[in-house]
């Protein structure tokens, strides 16, 4: 083939090339692009992200209280014959002490999965994960927001970046049943004996 017959096939192909050409300009869309060589990091509904849970919480509280009362009294009477001399004595003491302290730690690393994105960019998520151990039943319950710029490399973020962040761990089996109090002590306890 001839260059003059290529160059006439080019420009004869051309008009049917550039419509596609033109469509081209709305393939990008830039609140979608990632880049091939940038790390894959949580950007949209459905996306999946890791939080590394790292909660240490501890609370103690106390009271002491402490009242004390006494009276005393005295009365003499006496007539000509005989004197009576009446005393009396009356005292009150209440010592009362509490102390209610607790402590927790929750380590654990949970995928979670991106339900959608608010206008100004953030990540709402959600997820869970049940591990079952001899029996025993743990589930862990995890939702948020989160920034974008929060997630770190490995598409991770820390439980500590999370807004509006709802954590429950739940455990139910037979060492979870070993460490309710039982029924008559809560009664006794609630009648105050």
């Amino acid at each position: 083939m001839s260059l003059r017959s290529c160059l006439l096939g080019l420009l004869a192909a051309a008009p049917l090339c550039w419509p596609a050409a033109c469509a081209a300009d709305d393939l990008y869309q830039p609140e979608s692009y990632r880049a091939w060589a940038s790390d894959v990091k949580a950007v949209r509904a459905g996306d999946l992200l890791t939080v590394l849970v790292t909660e240490n919480a501890s609370a103690t509280t106390s009271a002491d209280t402490t009242t004390d009362r006494a009276t005393n009294a005295s009365a003499q009477i006496s007539t000509t014959s005989r004197s009576r001399k009446l005393e009396g004595t009356e005292s009150h003491d209440f010592s009362g002490r509490g102390k209610t302290q607790r402590a927790g730690r929750l380590l654990a690393q949970l995928t979670v999965k991106v339900t959608g994105v608010l206008p100004n960019g953030d990540l709402l998520i959600a997820g869970e994960q049940q591990l079952d151990i001899n029996d025993e039943k743990q589930l862990i319950r995890l939702e948020g927001r989160v920034r974008r710029q929060d997630v770190g490399d490995g598409n991770t973020v820390a439980s500590s970046r999370i807004a509006d962040a709802r954590i429950n761990y739940i455990g139910d089996g037979v060492l979870t049943d070993g460490q309710r109090v039982g029924l008559i002590t809560r009664v006794l306890t609630w009648l105050g004996l």
